[in-house]
This record gives C-alpha cells, structure tokens and sequence, in this order.
C-alpha cells in the first residue's frame, strides 16, 4: 500500500508544480503582452512597467486570456492604434510560448 501512497503524493507534486509553472508563464506572458502593448502606445519604461502590471492584473479576474485581449483591444482602440484582433491574438501565443520556456528554465 506505501507504493500507491507514493505514487499518489508524486502525482499530487507534479499537479501542483505544473500547476505553479503555468500560473507563473501566464503572468510572465501578460507582462510581456503588457510591455508590447506600451511600446506601440508610445509609453516610456517606467510607465509601461506601470501598464504591464495593469494587464498582469486584468487576468486575475476571471480565468483564461479573454480580460486581457479585451483590455488590449480596448486601450489600443481608445488610442487610436490600428491592431487586429489577430494580431495580438498572434503576439498572445508567441509571448505564452516565450515564457513557458522562460519559466521552465528557472531554477
């Protein structure tokens, strides 16, 4: 029975540091998104770190992407930016894909 004991505790470590990890890539993705985002509105460095946190905190509302594509898509509209849905879409996967990795090479 120490064996299924085991093996449950394992599988209950590596749910709880896959989970860890994923929270951890999707806040680095939407800081990342964040800071994209601040470029093309024209902010400088300490007020687009300023903006990053913003849309790291948009996420932590509900689960899954849809409050900061709708912050994005918002704010940059409001500015009169011409980005497509699409287009931060695309720059969304690119920066998850970029921070899985990232995360992943943490200690």
């Amino acid at each position: 029975m120490a064996v299924f004991d085991n093996r449950e505790k394992a599988f209950e470590i590596k749910f709880a540091r896959d989970e860890e990890l994923k929270f951890r890539a999707t806040a680095r993705r939407n800081k990342l998104i964040g800071l994209w985002a601040a470029e093309k509105l024209g902010m400088g460095e300490p007020e687009a770190a300023d903006y990053a946190r913003t849309v790291v905190l948009a996420d932590l509302t509900r689960v899954g992407g849809r409050d900061v594509f709708a912050k994005l898509t918002d704010d940059l509209a409001n500015a009169g930016i011409a980005v497509t849905g699409d287009e931060i879409q695309a720059a969304m996967r690119d920066f998850m894909a970029r921070a899985e990795l990232e995360v992943r090479a943490e200690p």
